[in-house]
C-alpha cells in the first residue's frame, strides 16, 4: 500500500462532490482505492484456521482495507499513465453512488458470512460458537486502521515529494522520484529497526526479566537430590528463572509413577540451568552437565535432552509422560536462553535459540559417549515450538540423528525450521504436506492423531523421530511465502479440524495466519498449538522400554489429561 502511493505520487480523488464545511477537511480518496480496499476487506471475513475474536477480524480487515486501497490506487496511475481516459463529473458521481451501494450490501452478506463461518471453526476445535460477531466493533476498528495506515502512506509520500524537490538541485529530474523513494525506504527501515524495533526488544527484556523471577504459586523449592535447585544441587534454585522452578518443582511424585507402574518406581532426575546460573551458554551447558553427573543422571535407563520454548519453558505433559513410561528410571535436562515468549525469541534470538539447543545436545552427547557403551542411557531429544528450531541445529541431517539418538520427539515446528522444510520438501510423492511421509516412513514420521503413527504400514526402523502437528496449527504454517504462494495444504485435502471452506487468497490468507498465532493456545488440546495426550502415542512409539503394552499407552492417556 505505502510503496505504491510513495512510488508513483499518486494523485487523490474527490470522494463527494462537496468542498466546503466538514466534509472538506476529512480524507479524500481515490474511488478506484476504494473498491481495493473494499474487496480486500471483504475477503478476510473467509475462514481460516482458528477462530478469531472481533479485535483480531478488525485489524486483519483494516490492514487488508489499506492493502487493497494501495493497489487500487496503483491500479488507476497506471490506467491514466497509459491511456487519455478521463472520467466526466457525472460519471464519477454516478461510480460512488453505485460503490456506495454494492459495497454496502457486499459487507453486510461478509458480515454474516463470516459469523456463520466462524461458529463451524469455533465447532471443528471444539469451542462453544460465539453468540454475535460485534459487527460494529470490527467495522470500527478496521475503519480507524485503515485510515491511519493510508494516512501514514500520505505523509510517506509527501516526505517523498519533499526529498526529491530537493534532490532536483543536483541531479536529473528523472532521476528524483526513484531515489527519493529508495531514501524514503531506507529511512522508515531504518526508524523501524533502530528505534522502534529495538525500544520494544528492550522494554520486552525489561517485563519479562522482571516475571522471570518470580515463581508460580504452587511451586516450592524441590528437596530431592535428583533435582536442580535443591540443597544438594550445583544449581541455585533463585538461579533457574520462572520455568525452571517449574520445571523442577513439579511433576509426578514417585508415589504417582509407582500407582501407575505397579512397582517400586525411582525418583527422576530433572536438571536445568537458568540465564542466572552461569554467565555464558558455555558455561551453563557445563554446569547443567555437572549437575546432571552429580544426580546420576547418566545411570538411568532414558536422558532426554530437550530445547525450551522462548522462555525456557518445558511441556510438562511430555517429560512427564517419559517419566511414567519408564518408571521414574529417567533423567531429563534444559537450558533456558531467553526471558522471551518464542513470538519475540524469534524476532530477536533466533541465534540464542540455535546456539543453545546445539550447546546442550552436544555437551551431553560428548559426556554421553565417554561412558562405556554397555551402561549407556538410552539418548532421546525433544522440543516443542521453537524448541523443535533450536533442536534441529544439533543435527546434520536423519543420518546424524540415527547415528547419534535413540529417538526424536518434536511438536509444534515452525514454518521456518530447517531440517523440518527439507524432508517435507523432499516427501514422497502423493503424500499431502500437512502429514508427508518421507523415504516410505522409514525414520521419521508425522501425526496429529496417534493413527497417523501407523502410516504408512511399512517397516519403521529404529532409531526413531515423530513430529507431531496440528492442521490447524498457524504456529507449523505461518510463512512469509503465504503472500504471493499458495500452499500445498491449502491445495489438498483439508485436515479434520480445518474448514474445507478455507481458500488461499493472495496477501490476506498470510494477515489471517498471522491473526490465528495469537489464537494459537486458545483452544483445547488437539488442535491448534496445544499438545497434550498426543506426546503418549509418540513416546510410545520413540521410546517404550520393554514389556510396553497398547493397554499402558491407554492408561497413560487417562492420566496426561488436557489441563
Amino acid at each position: 500500500m505505502s510503496a505504491g502511493s510513495v512510488a508513483n505520487d499518486v494523485e487523490d480523488v474527490e470522494a463527494t462532490p462537496s468542498s466546503s464545511g466538514v466534509l472538506a477537511r476529512l480524507p479524500r480518496y481515490e474511488w478506484s482505492g476504494s473498491v481495493g480496499a473494499i474487496l480486500m476487506a471483504v475477503s478476510t471475513f473467509t475462514p481460516s484456521l482458528l477462530p478469531r475474536a472481533w479485535l483480531l477480524q478488525g485489524l486483519v480487515a483494516g490492514v487488508a482495507a489499506a492493502s487493497g486501497y494501495g493497489i487500487g490506487v496503483l491500479v488507476a496511475w497506471f490506467v491514466r499513465e497509459l491511456t487519455d481516459w478521463r472520467p466526466s463529473p457525472g460519471a464519477r458521481r454516478r461510480a460512488w453512488q453505485i460503490l456506495g451501494v454494492l459495497g454496502g450490501a457486499l459487507g453486510l452478506v461478509s458480515l454474516y458470512g463470516g459469523w456463520q463461518a466462524q461458529v463451524r471453526i469455533h465447532e471443528l476445535v471444539g469451542v462453544e460458537p460465539p453468540a454475535g460477531y460485534n459487527s460494529v466493533l470490527i467495522l470500527l476498528l478496521a475503519g480507524l486502521v485503515f485510515v491511519g495506515l493510508v494516512a501514514l502512506a500520505r505523509v510517506l509520500r509527501r516526505f517523498a515529494r519533499w526529498v526529491a524537490k530537493l534532490l532536483r538541485r543536483f541531479i536529473p529530474a528523472r532521476l528524483t522520484r526513484p531515489l527519493a523513494v529508495v531514501v524514503v525506504t531506507l529511512v522508515v527501515i531504518g526508524v523501524l529497526n533502530g528505534v522502534i524495533f529495538r525500544t520494544f526488544v528492550a522494554v520486552s527484556n525489561a517485563i519479562f526479566s522482571v516475571k522471570d523471577g518470580t515463581t508460580t504459586e504452587g511451586t516450592v523449592q524441590p528437596t530431592a537430590s535428583e533435582r536442580s535447585g535443591s540443597p544438594s544441587s550445583l544449581i541455585g534454585w533463585n538461579t533457574l528463572g520462572r520455568q525452571g522452578r517449574d520445571f523442577v518443582g513439579v511433576g509426578p511424585s514417585v508415589a504417582d509413577i509407582t500407582s501407575f507402574a505397579g512397582k517400586p518406581a525411582m525418583e527422576p532426575v530433572r536438571v536445568y540451568a537458568g540465564l542466572q546460573s552461569a554467565p555464558t551458554v558455555t558455561d551453563r551447558v557445563n554446569l547443567a552437565i555437572k549437575d546432571l553427573q552429580r544426580a546420576g543422571g547418566f545411570d538411568r535407563k532414558a536422558l532426554v535432552v530437550v530445547t525450551t520454548t522462548g522462555t525456557g519453558w518445558v511441556d510438562e505433559a511430555s517429560v512427564d509422560t517419559v517419566e511414567y513410561m519408564y518408571g521414574g528410571d529417567t533423567a531429563i535436562v534444559a537450558m533456558q536462553y531467553s526471558y522471551l515468549p518464542s513470538w519475540i525469541s524469534f524476532l530477536v534470538d533466533q541465534s540464542k535459540a540455535k546456539e543453545a539447543g546445539a550447546a546442550l545436545f552436544n555437551g551431553v552427547y560428548d559426556a554421553w559417549a565417554k561412558l562405556p557403551e554397555s551402561s549407556r542411557p538410552k539418548l532421546f531429544a525433544f522440543g516443542e515450538s521453537l524448541g523443535t528450531f533450536g533442536g534441529e541445529t544439533a543435527f546434520s541431517g536423519l543420518a546424524d540423528i540415527r547415528n547419534r539418538t535413540s529417538g526424536i520427539v518434536f511438536a509444534g515446528p515452525p514454518n521456518f525450521n530447517t531440517l523440518w522444510g527439507q524432508l517435507v520438501a523432499g516427501r514422497d510423492p502423493g503424500s499431502p504436506e500437512r502429514l508427508p511421509v518421507y523415504q516410505n516412513g522409514q525414520t521419521v514420521r508425522w501425526a496429529a492423531t496417534p493413527d497417523d503413527l501407523g502410516h504408512p504400514t511399512s517397516p519403521w526402523d529404529n532409531p526413531r523421530m515423530v513430529y507431531l502437528q496440528h492442521a490447524s496449527d498457524p504456529v507449523v504454517w505461518w510463512s512469509p511465502n503465504l503472500l504471493f504462494s499458495r500452499p500445498d495444504w491449502l491445495t489438498e485435502p483439508r485436515g479434520a479440524d480445518v474448514s474445507p471452506s478455507m481458500r488461499w487468497i493472495p496477501w490476506v490468507t498470510f494477515w489471517q495466519v498471522s491473526a490465528d498465532l495469537a489464537f494459537s493456545t486458545g483452544v483445547p488440546p488437539g488442535h491448534g498449538h496445544v499438545y497434550k495426550q498426543e506426546y503418549v502415542d509418540a513416546w510410545a512409539a520413540v521410546a517404550q522400554p520393554d514389556g510396553w503394552s497398547a493397554d499402558d499407552t491407554a492408561r497413560l492417556r487417562a492420566i496426561i489429561q488436557p489441563h
